[in-house]
């Protein structure tokens, strides 16, 4: 996060909950809300807050029933002091502290979620948010169903005009050979938006994660973002702890699926009009193996990854 000017709207806001805010240093790195980390009147301490200028119904309560569910699954997450249709306020958070030791608690506290919340569905109580868009978590019982239809797929109208037909009927190829490329494997909680910039530090020590997009689905999901996002090299120690503590639970191949698997956020930073680093090339460069169908071969094209983590060959 980074300062800029004060965001007067979230003082205001503030002090319109009862949190008497003498300053804010706000903070940077969102797509929607107003952010900031606010000093209140008295020696009050400081919370961390977060408003939009036109509220989104569920926007902020969705978000405080996502870090109570990975809260309770055994991450760590800031204290949720309020959750308004228009305010969220958190008790504050250090930075993340980035050294080795933090990775590898990270990696192996995901783990024992994702394979301790193994679920039947796909899916969540109630859809969610990615960004300032609907997160849509109707439950289904087929995993490659639910990737295809409600994390990839349910972009196409939000971005109409950025991709050309041909991208489209890759991005459709792709989702109707989705079994192919993903093996079969089980729901579990996941986060939904873990990146860098969402992993912060706990009071006492610790990391603690932030601004879910909460649902039951791939684990390898929360990989991919992680593993596709900008990040230091110590991070590296995450996929090792995250594996070591996994077991067999993450399956042969994972790091050939992550682009894959990321496509969901890159239609989101399309859809959201926040392309500064080429996400259009990106997809483009992803699903350019479906453009045209091997021929001769029900399989999937020959320089896409396979299920089972090796290369298929076209018939």
């Amino acid at each position: 996060m980074t300062e800029r000017t004060e965001p007067h709207l979230l003082r205001e806001r503030l002090r319109s909950a009862g949190f008497d805010a003498e300053a804010v240093r706000a903070a940077t790195g969102g797509v929607v809300a107003q952010a900031g980390l606010a000093t209140l009147s008295g020696g009050g301490g400081e919370v961390f807050a977060k408003t939009v200028p036109v509220g989104i119904p569920g926007l902020f309560d969705v978000e405080a029933s996502g870090l109570a569910a990975l809260r309770e699954a055994g991450l760590r997450t800031p204290d949720v002091l309020l959750a308004s249709r228009e305010l969220l306020v958190l008790a504050p958070f250090p930075a993340f502290p980035d050294t080795g030791e933090a990775w590898d608690e990270l990696g192996r506290a995901l783990a024992r979620v994702h394979t301790s919340t193994v679920h039947e569905r796909f899916g969540w109580h109630r859809d969610g948010w990615l960004g300032r868009l609907r997160q849509v978590n109707t439950w289904t019982a087929d995993g490659h169903a639910f990737y295809a239809e409600h994390r990839l797929l349910r972009w196409l109208p939000e971005i109409d005009g950025k991709l050309d037909a041909d991208d489209r009927r890759a991005l459709e190829r792709l989702c109707d050979r989705l079994p192919e490329v993903v093996p079969a494997q089980p729901a579990c909680l996941t986060h939904g938006d873990l990146w860098p910039g969402n992993v912060l530090g706990a009071p006492g020590g610790g990391v603690a994660v932030v601004d879910p997009a909460v649902s039951y689905t791939w684990a390898e999901v929360d990989l991919s973002t992680m593993w596709c996002s900008v990040r230091p090299p110590q991070s590296e120690r995450f996929f090792a702890a995250y594996a070591e503590v996994a077991g067999d639970a993450l399956l042969d191949g994972w790091r050939d699926r992550m682009r894959v698997l990321f496509l969901r956020e890159v239609l989101s930073t399309v859809a959201h009009g926040d392309d500064t680093w080429d996400a259009v090339g990106y997809l483009r460069e992803v699903v350019a193996p479906f453009r045209v169908r091997a021929r001769g071969s029900a399989g999937v094209p020959s320089s896409a990854p396979a299920a089972d983590g090796g290369t298929p060959t076209a018939g």
